[in-house]
């Protein structure tokens, strides 16, 4: 078998990242045609303009982790400019841009408040149990997986990478909980606020991350722990 060269093994699976990622686009675009998708205002800011940052966002933080990750894997480069602050330079973008995903959902939601025809207290009740699981998943990753872990860490520093897989709290349920369940909050302000904005930025979010997990985590995952990274 040919060792595939180093600029091979840092576009893997990008192709699809950028197929899927161009059809959710599209997706998110039909939707924001529809009057009740781009109703509304917060902050001064339309809710066309709070729906586009929030995708913009979402997709700036997944390249971003992409292009950082391989660039760690494949030829140590952030550690080779960064030297020993590589790691909590990039785990610090890293925390601004996710950080800003739920806040943007959150202010897309309240400025399109009202445009789902939804009973009010399911609204609510929905809100609450998405909630739940949301905060259970943080809880589990700072107790058992830590935050180093979920940002990335065996990418940049190898003594990670023999650590044993996480079976407790949250984890117990699924292997990949963060993706399962931490996406939840997300889909918060859909029902809170009854926002048919927020619930189309749910859909693009929660499926989007999922091609992060295909295009870029599962391939990273084969080669750190030379093992197949299965969903469970």
């Amino acid at each position: 078998m040919v060792e595939q060269t180093t600029a091979a093994r840092f576009f893997e699976g990008q192709v699809l990242h950028l197929v899927v990622l161009a059809m959710l686009l599209a997706a998110v675009w039909i939707s924001a045609g529809q009057p009740p998708v781009t109703a509304g205002k917060f902050l001064g800011l339309s809710t066309g303009t709070w729906l586009a940052l929030t995708v913009a966002d979402a997709v700036a933080h997944q390249v971003y982790v992409w292009v950082c990750w391989r660039a760690e894997l494949y030829g140590g480069t952030l550690t080779r400019w960064f030297g020993d602050r590589a790691f909590s330079l990039y785990a610090a973008l890293f925390t601004i841009l996710f950080a800003a995903r739920p806040l943007l959902a959150f202010a897309l939601g309240w400025s399109n408040r009202g445009t789902w025809d939804i009973h009010l207290w399911l609204g609510w009740g929905m809100a609450l149990v998405l909630f739940v699981p949301s905060v259970y998943l943080i809880i589990s990753v700072r107790r058992y997986f830590t935050f180093r872990r979920a940002f990335g860490i065996d990418h940049f520093d190898p003594t990670y990478r023999s650590l044993p897989m996480v079976r407790e709290g949250i984890f117990r349920f699924s292997a990949n909980s963060m993706y399962v369940f931490g996406f939840f909050m997300l889909w918060v302000p859909a029902f809170l606020f009854q926002s048919t904005a927020a619930l189309v930025v749910a859909a693009f979010s929660h499926s989007y991350i999922w091609v992060h997990y295909y295009a870029t985590e599962k391939p990273d995952m084969k080669r750190i722990y030379e093992i197949d990274a299965v969903v469970e």
